[in-house]
């Protein structure tokens, strides 16, 4: 059943005046960054906390690559909820299932010996985890609403510097649950951080209830009428001329980018401890501040998607000269960079979805391509945990290892995971060259600077 009539209105027809849209996308970034914090610090304790107790590069690696795989398989499912609902709806039920979650997981950590909750294959493993990872990922179809409210709050010409606000304001709470997370799980332990993440999660529900969208019907396109709408998702990728290539390309970084998910927190805690690792995580994500905050103020310019690529080649560069010595300072620079452009990679990508795809299908299309994109990363985190472990550390701390790659890569007992870096780097930069070659770069520049009333070219 949906929620409302049937109707198809373009992306442009919003039910609110600029004012009151502006006012109104505000509040739900404050909320957004209240239900961002809570999700990302319970993570983030979960991750810092198992690998201080059991040290083991494999089980971090699992844990989130874990948290990967079920943010993509969830992509189109949470897309076409949103389609079919609405947005206030989809966040205040997401708010409840995490709040549920994460008091379930309480009661697991609380009647469970330590020993038994950090042995993997236990059940009790596999339940506190599980719920700690399913109420993380429900927060995704609030991110999935928060893009398509971009576009029906915001006009058009300012859909850019909103959403580098929404990347500001990830940033923010990025910095807060890493300076917390670290202090808290080295200074109170693992309980408090989950007592700390249920409290959160109810203030954001009740701030959540008091927000008025005003949404009059549910809009949504006749195609759509299975809940869980596959072949709509992909239909509507494909009516886009070279969206299907944005969305490849995003697919391949990610999987590029999933080395990073698993082997960042074990580089950073072999060079300094847990705390002062969570404070310099809470320094660094200023550079997500900075570089929303850039976009906030100048916006992407009349060519969003060659801002993505010329972004991406500035990240790949940094990625692979961060560790090529095993200097915390060297690392801190490299990643406070890194994380100043991420909010342009995505600011970008966000702002021409929301203009080259109609709104009635917009939450199919950012479900679809949360899948694509991330279902890259697991797959990679999966991968190159047990490699990185069983192969390339040993190998780089060996003899014959230090021989060949001190060279180029120092001398250090983390010359192992640095290789990986390097290796990743060099693969992203060559993507990204190729993508300014292609057909769909081109015809997807060309689609997005038509009016918005203007037809699609032919042959999606």
């Amino acid at each position: 059943m949906t929620d409302g009539p049937v109707n198809d209105r373009p992306a442009t027809d919003r039910p609110v005046d600029a004012a009151v849209g502006r006012g109104l996308f505000h509040q739900l970034l404050a909320n957004t960054l209240i239900a961002n914090v809570t999700t990302s610090f319970l993570w983030f304790s979960l991750t810092f906390w198992v690998y201080l107790e059991t040290q083991s590069v494999f089980l971090t690696a699992i844990i989130g690559g874990s948290f990967m795989a079920f943010v993509s398989v969830m992509g189109i499912p949470f897309g076409s909820w949103v389609d079919r609902t609405r947005k206030k709806q989809v966040m205040v039920v997401s708010t409840i299932i995490t709040g549920c979650c994460f008091l379930l997981a309480l009661g697991v950590f609380l009647a469970t010996p330590t020993a038994e909750l950090l042995r993997f294959g236990s059940w009790q493993f596999a339940a506190f985890v599980g719920l700690v990872l399913l109420g993380a990922v429900v927060e995704s179809a609030r991110s999935i609403a928060l893009a398509t409210c971009v576009t029906l709050l915001i006009p058009a010409s300012e859909r850019d510097k909103a959403n580098g606000l929404v990347g500001m304001v990830g940033g923010f709470g990025f910095a807060v649950t890493s300076v917390f997370s670290g202090l808290v799980v080295g200074q109170l332990g693992m309980l408090w951080a989950i007592v700390i993440s249920c409290a959160l999660t109810m203030v954001s529900l009740v701030h959540l209830l008091t927000v008025a969208v005003p949404e009059a019907e549910v809009v949504h396109n006749a195609e759509a009428a299975a809940p869980v709408d596959f072949a709509g998702a992909f239909r509507a990728v494909r009516e886009v001329p070279g969206l299907t290539g944005l969305v490849l390309f995003a697919c391949f970084n990610n999987l590029l980018g999933g080395v990073f998910i698993a082997l960042m927190d074990p580089y950073g805690l072999s060079l300094v401890s847990v705390e002062v690792w969570g404070v310099l995580w809470g320094v660094l994500s200023l550079g997500f501040i900075i570089g929303a905050g850039w976009v906030t103020k100048r916006g992407l310019g009349p060519a969003p998607l060659r801002a993505l690529l010329l972004a991406n080649l500035v990240m790949w560069v940094i990625g692979g000269l961060f560790t090529i010595r095993e200097s915390i300072v060297l690392m801190a620079v490299g990643v406070l960079l890194y994380m100043a452009l991420i909010p342009v990679v995505e600011a970008a990508e966000q702002t021409v979805l929301q203009k080259v795809v109609p709104f009635a299908k917009q939450g199919r299309v950012f479900g679809l391509a949360q899948t694509v994109e991330v279902a890259a990363a697991p797959l990679s985190a999966f991968a190159i945990g047990p490699i990185a472990e069983f192969w390339l550390i040993p190998y780089t701390n060996s003899e014959a290892g230090r021989s060949q790659l001190s060279w180029l890569l120092g001398e250090g007992e983390a010359r192992g995971i640095a290789l990986v870096f390097l290796l990743s780097a060099i693969a992203g930069l060559a993507i990204t060259l190729f993508a300014f070659t292609t057909r769909s770069y081109r015809r997807l520049t060309e689609r997005y600077g038509q009016p918005d009333d203007a037809p699609a070219p032919a042959g999606g």
